[in-house]
């Protein structure tokens, strides 16, 4: 170990004693700072001289750009705040060694500092710092002490007029009208921290003069938080949000957890709780030096919220898509045989645009096109696509979770809605199957029927029945990329309708002054049509295009890539099933195979919808082991509950009682 010279200077000795404690083993960091503070202590010249130096070197710190940057996002935005991380990335700017920001990064710059950093109690760094105090002369001490105060006052002031300025934020305004009220919660609060401040630099010249009462300040931050939290919701819901309110309200968020955290020393008597209190406040702006340049970071935080927002519309629309009774199936099933008409027609239409030799890129956008205007067909005859489903039906799952999993009953309730969630996806597979292979086997009879020769060619049956066996063909690997592609559009529709609610669209298209040819009813009708499906219009839109384009990007890649859906592959089944000698047994069998390929279809998307969805409520399944038990407890109960509306035993035996009397 090396010893700490007199002569060098004091920063230098710090990124010694940091390199020390980085060595390869992070899990003995904790043992080489005791080892350090031992040889400390056993050279009283070095440890005066180390305790003078520490202090003298904090006066003249200025510790207020640590305060009031690290750990906040900056005013400017997500995405210049993502272009200056990147830039700095690639050309880091230069460190300023008299300012805290400056020294924080410089001691605290690699991500596999954090590691280290867990294994130190905060123990142990409360008995460095006193083996430094205790070495200082008092009135070094007091000085530091000072300054430390005075740059907590400066940076608590300089937040509260940020909190301030935030109140005639445009983007704020449109969520919350009542911010223009004088009397708002963010104006009161920067109010009451300019008194406290200049009460407290008064005191810092004369101690003898009257404390502020910090009570209301609590208060005021309070009803802040409760503002933010109001804006949040609204930015979930009607109002709807974007990636900069999102980036907008964290910073919001940051700069009153920063407030609060340094109110919270600056109004504590007792030394013991300030000092821990501090190394709290510069534990939390340690690992946001060591963040402040981390893309990861960044996205995570800033994209919360959006998240939140794009799942919530899907969770307001999910109910719809949950069968819990008979009729509610059989209408599913209904809506979803409509989608099967139109899915063994686009089917036909894709056969036949391969067969036609076409470019390899012409063949791919006339395919994404046929998929995604086929399926924006679809929703406007209001059917319903069973792999559809999972986005909107996860979302809801998740709102339940949120809303509290203690308990049995709790969990029977979650297991009860997962078996209503499969059965109603495997209510719209019926529906789509069933009409999708009974229309693909009219067209192929007819059309052998009045030609005398078969629809598909033997080379075309060869491949699409190779095409959906699940392990030859790689069907259910495909089938696996198009549940994400499935998640993928359940995103962009719950964006998409996100995007209404924030642009006002409704509003837009009865004002746009092309629609102004229309009837004022007409008008009224298109655009609050417009508004409601804007997202489902879009995400069954690219949702056809990510299916188009899967094939290409795998010949560009030169990778075997390509998509399996489960109503598309039972369209080819029922083709290929009259274009050629097929017995019984191997149409059962392929059926299987299309089974299979909806299985899979469905519970990836599900997935990774429920995935997403719990994230951004910031909530999870706690105890999987008790909702899968309850889950098996209600299957092996009924277990045709999971495909049909079955009704239970106890169901039945109550109804029949009911009956009865």
């Amino acid at each position: 170990m090396h010893d700490l010279k007199q002569e060098a200077p004091l920063l230098d000795a710090l990124i010694d004693i940091i390199e020390q404690l980085r060595e390869t083993d992070p899990e003995n960091a904790s043992k080489r700072l005791d080892d350090i503070m031992e040889m400390i202590e056993a050279n009283p010249e070095l440890r005066a001289e180390f305790g003078q130096q520490f202090h003298s070197w904090l006066i003249e710190l200025n510790l207020y750009p640590a305060l009031v940057s690290l750990g906040i996002f900056a005013r400017r935005g997500v995405f210049n705040e993502f272009m200056t991380r990147l830039y700095d990335k690639v050309n880091p700017p230069p460190i300023d060694r008299e300012s805290s920001r400056g020294v924080l990064t410089l001691l605290f710059h690699r991500q596999s500092d954090k590691k280290w950093l867990n294994t130190i109690t905060n123990d142990q760094w409360l008995r460095l710092y006193q083996i430094l105090v205790d070495h200082t002369t008092p009135e070094t001490l007091n000085t530091a002490v000072k300054h430390f105060r005075q740059q907590c006052l400066y940076a608590v002031e300089m937040l509260g007029i940020w909190v301030a300025a935030e109140e005639l934020e445009p983007e704020l305004i449109r969520m919350d009208r009542r911010l223009i009220d004088i009397d708002s919660a963010f104006i009161g609060l920067q109010r009451e921290l300019r008194l406290f401040t200049q009460t407290e630099f008064d005191r810092i010249q004369e101690p003898e003069l009257p404390a502020y009462d910090p009570e209301h300040i609590w208060v005021m931050l309070d009803q802040c938080r409760e503002q933010v939290s109001r804006l949040r919701r609204k930015g979930a819901g009607a109002a709807g949000s974007s990636v900069s309110v999102a980036h907008l309200l964290e910073r919001l968020e940051q700069t009153l957890g920063r407030i609060e955290q340094i109110m919270s020393i600056l109004t504590t008597t007792e030394t013991i709780e300030v000092e821990r209190k501090s190394l709290a406040l510069w534990q939390s702006l340690i690992v946001s030096a060591i963040d402040k340049n981390s893309l990861y970071a960044l996205m995570r935080n800033s994209l919360a919220m959006l998240s939140r927002s794009i799942t919530e519309n899907k969770s307001d629309h999910g109910e719809h898509y949950i069968s819990r009774g008979k009729s509610s199936f059989y209408a599913l099933f209904r809506s979803a045989a409509g989608a099967g008409f139109i899915i063994a027609l686009m089917a036909l239409l894709k056969i036949s645009i391969v067969n036609m030799g076409f470019s390899p890129l012409k063949e791919t956008v006339l395919t994404s096109l046929n998929y995604g205007l086929g399926f924006v067909l679809i929703h406007l005859l209001h059917f319903t696509i069973a792999t559809k489903q999972p986005a909107m039906t996860a979302a809801s799952f998740a709102s339940e979770v949120e809303q509290g999993e203690n308990g049995r009953a709790a969990h029977r309730k979650l297991a009860s809605l997962l078996i209503d969630v499969n059965r109603s996806q495997w209510a719209a597979v019926w529906g789509n199957l069933s009409t999708a292979i009974l229309l693909a086997a009219v067209i192929a009879f007819s059309f052998f029927m009045f030609t005398d020769s078969p629809l598909l060619d033997a080379s075309t049956v060869s491949y699409q029945l190779h095409a959906i066996a699940p392990f030859e063909g790689l069907a259910l690997f495909y089938a696996a990329i198009a549940g994400v592609w499935l998640f993928c559009s359940g995103i962009i529709a719950g964006y998409f309708d996100n995007r209404a609610d924030y642009l006002e669209l409704e509003m837009r298209l009865q004002q746009h002054r092309l629609l102004q040819w229309l009837k004022e009813e007409r008008r009224d009708k298109f655009a609050k049509y417009m508004h409601e499906n804007y997202g489902s219009l879009a995400g069954n839109f690219f949702f056809g295009v990510l299916l188009g384009t899967t094939g290409y990007i795998g010949y560009l890649l030169d990778l075997p890539l390509d998509i399996r859906h489960v109503a598309f592959s039972s369209a080819n089944l029922g083709y290929s099933a009259l274009s050629t000698q097929m017995n019984l047994m191997e149409f059962l069998i392929h059926l299987f195979y299309v089974l299979l390929i909806g299985f899979v279809n469905l519970w990836v998307s599900f997935s990774l919808a429920l995935m997403v969805a719990l994230r951004s409520r910031g909530t999870q399944i706690s105890r999987f082991p008790v909702l899968l038990s309850s889950l098996w407890e209600q299957i092996k109960e009924k277990p045709l509950r999971l495909f049909f509306p079955v009704t239970t035993v106890q169901q039945a035996l109550k109804e029949d009682k009911k009956n009865k009397s």
